[in-house]
């Protein structure tokens, strides 16, 4: 796992970043009907992201067309589905941040291969979008997560929007970012770290799970 120097200031970065967040009052996690996954998803060991964070905000972005390649690529009814080896850490992570007012937001998860072709064909850079091969990438097999948070409903400040293809967007960036945004990200950094999820350096909304990088089979599962 990268080490991320503001770890050990966990809870006192957290002060920091919800200084400048308007923070709701801390409210119990509501308790949802989550229908079960296809048995193509089981199959694959997936789960819904809600089952494991009963208050996470899904705004799957590719599921719109707010999004880079200015069109929807899931179905409107797509879901959050993650491997299960996730679970247990972003429900570490969501535990984390809840107690300070913040709540994780699902931008991706599981991404069908290809959906991952289409973005790879509009931004031909494996440095910012991984490019297709003859095994899956974390996303592919759902053991990768693009997450940031929200405050009292509030989107928090981290600097950039999703898939923001410039520096800025590095996870450790200082320049053209204010010490606030420079916080909120350690805040999101140092909770995925508390579930074993490792950060990916060239985008602060991206997370690994723990084996995200092992070659895997490319999986045919419907993203709903």
């Amino acid at each position: 796992m990268p080490n991320d120097p503001g770890m050990h200031l966990l809870f006192s970065t957290m002060a920091v970043a919800i200084a400048f967040t308007s923070a709701a009052p801390v409210s119990a996690v509501p308790d949802i009907g989550v229908p079960p996954v296809s048995a193509a998803a089981a199959a694959a060991g997936f789960i819904d992201v809600r089952t494991v964070v009963p208050d996470a905000i899904i705004d799957l972005r590719y599921a719109t067309a707010n999004n880079f390649v200015g069109a929807p690529l899931y179905p409107l009814d797509a879901r959050c589905l993650v491997h299960e080896s996730l679970g247990a850490g972003l429900a570490t992570a969501a535990d984390t941040l809840r107690p300070a007012g913040l709540t994780l937001v699902f931008w991706d998860c599981y991404r069908p291969h290809e959906v991952q072709v289409r973005l790879f064909e509009a931004v031909p850079d494996p440095d910012w979008v991984a490019e297709p091969g003859d095994y899956a990438s974390g996303h592919e097999t759902g053991r990768s997560v693009d997450v940031t948070m929200v405050s009292g409903g509030v989107p928090v400040d981290m600097g950039t929007d999703f898939d923001d293809f410039s520096p800025i967007a590095n996870a450790y960036a200082t320049d053209g970012l204010s010490t606030r945004q420079q916080a909120n990200r350690s805040v999101l950094r140092n909770a995925m770290a508390k579930g074993w999820i490792a950060p990916y350096v060239g985008e602060w909304w991206h997370f690994d799970g723990p084996g995200a990088s092992v070659d895997r089979p490319i999986l045919d599962v419907p993203v709903n």
